[in-house]
């Protein structure tokens, strides 16, 4: 019996955190990083090689196929008006997570001191990151969004909003001119297009193997050669943890479930089934834009999304749609002044919904780029930034975790959008076999 990808992926994910222990606790720790490791910075270096391709290919014909400036409008207003609305809504649970548990209030005062005092010198560099963020104008986001050199843009994956940029003027000129005119071009892109999806099918067949050396690389990075080390640090910050786990689990299976069912009648069971090596691939790899190739096959192939949704919707959601993102955002801004004793106003809390989701717009879909902007999340409402050195320590593994919930957000839009647009593959949308819904339950809809 053939095993499915995803469950290939996840005995991978298994076998690599036992691994990771094993090696945490007989000191393997410099073999991890120097004989596994490597294999899985290549696996995410394959999928980050194939990324802005990718992204420019797909948008291009996906745009250029819509025909229609307005039908071209409609979807994109559709599509950031509803990436808005979860990533508020994400940031609202992820509030009231952590004021119902406070778990600011479980840390020993001895571990507060301990913590700051290990991660300072980490903190340090993100302070200043966030600085430079600080200082730039309202406007500049708009401004980076238009490369001046659209290579050098292309040549860095942090710069994936300006390639999203690029490809969409290119595809409004191409629905512009002649279409004789236009063809040559569409053809040469939907070969590129073509070619990465054959490229992302050869890479997934080693994601099993990138993935069990993700796994074991990041719990021997944690615990060094001590396994105590991780034990002590997740039972110090263990109920935030918590607060974030319960946040991220409620805008997953609540939030994304909840819309799914009232906007596309889609299946929950074939949602998830059908997303799951894409969220395997989120957890491993700490990176929305890493996962994009495979969030957008599994979405065509086995959610029905076509590509000519897939290709718009996608993209712009893994640059500025970061639900999981801004929701840790918001436990993590009031767990910190829990823990330092220092109360939020209802104003305040407000500032960190709006901060939080205009924060998570635009931000790099890389690992640990969550920790600059929660920077700015702090100083907004006049927290300390070096506050951040009580978290860094579990940084890692929650940003694997809000990763899933970004890939899932991504998901969920493409799938709801489509369907409104009647862009769902029936034959795929209509598989009884998955639990879809029936031919009937669909025309009601």
């Amino acid at each position: 019996m053939k095993l499915e990808l995803h469950w290939k992926i996840i005995i991978g994910l298994v076998l690599g955190l036992a691994f990771g222990v094993l090696a945490a606790t007989q000191g393997w720790g410099s073999f991890v990083g120097n004989w596994i490791s490597p294999f899985g910075k290549i696996f995410i270096s394959l999928l980050k090689l194939i990324a802005v391709p990718l992204v420019l290919s797909s948008l291009i014909t996906g745009v250029a196929s819509l025909s229609d400036l307005k039908k071209l409008s409609r979807i994109g207003g559709r599509t950031i008006s509803i990436y808005i609305a979860t990533t508020t809504i994400a940031v609202t649970i992820g509030l009231l997570s952590v004021n119902v548990l406070q778990p600011g209030s479980t840390v020993p005062d001895e571990m507060k001191t301990k913590l700051q005092d290990t991660y300072q010198s980490s903190v340090s560099g993100r302070v200043q990151a966030a600085e430079q963020v600080k200082e730039r104008s309202a406007l500049q986001p708009i401004v980076d969004m238009v490369p001046s050199n659209f290579f050098n843009a292309a040549s860095n994956n942090r710069n994936m909003l300006q390639v999203v940029f690029v490809a969409i003027i290119v595809g409004i000129a191409l629905i512009q001119i002649k279409k004789e005119k236009a063809r040559p071009v569409l053809e040469f892109f939907e070969g590129i297009n073509e070619l990465v999806i054959k490229l992302v099918e050869n890479i997934m067949l080693i994601a099993p193997y990138g993935v069990f050396a993700l796994i074991a690389d990041t719990i021997t990075s944690i615990a060094g050669n001590n396994i105590n080390n991780v034990l002590e640090l997740l039972g110090a910050l263990a109920f935030y943890m918590f607060a974030v786990i319960i946040g991220l689990l409620i805008q997953t299976l609540f939030t994304y479930s909840l819309v799914l069912k009232i906007f596309s009648k889609m299946s929950l069971k074939k949602f998830y089934q059908g997303l799951a090596p894409a969220q395997i691939l989120a957890f491993s790899t700490s990176s929305s834009g890493a996962t994009l190739p495979v969030t957008m096959e599994r979405c065509e192939e086995e959610l029905g999304v076509s590509e000519e949704v897939s290709s718009f919707v996608l993209p712009l959601g893994a640059t500025i749609n970061m639900d999981g993102t801004a929701l840790y955002q918001a436990v993590a801004a009031v767990f910190i002044a829990q823990t330092l004793g220092m109360d939020l106003s209802l104003g305040a809390q407000l500032t960190i919904v709006l901060t939080a989701v205009l924060a998570s717009i635009g931000t790099a879909a890389v690992p640990g780029v969550g920790l600059i902007t929660l920077t700015l999340v702090l100083d907004q409402v006049g927290l300390p930034v070096e506050g951040i050195g009580l978290i860094i320590g579990v940084d890692r593994l929650l940003d694997m975790l809000r990763t899933v919930v970004n890939v899932t957000g991504d998901g969920t839009v493409a799938t709801i959008v489509a369907r409104s647009e009647d862009q769902l593959d029936k034959e795929i949308f209509q598989d009884l076999s998955a639990g879809a819904v029936t031919e009937d339950q669909a025309a009601t809809v």
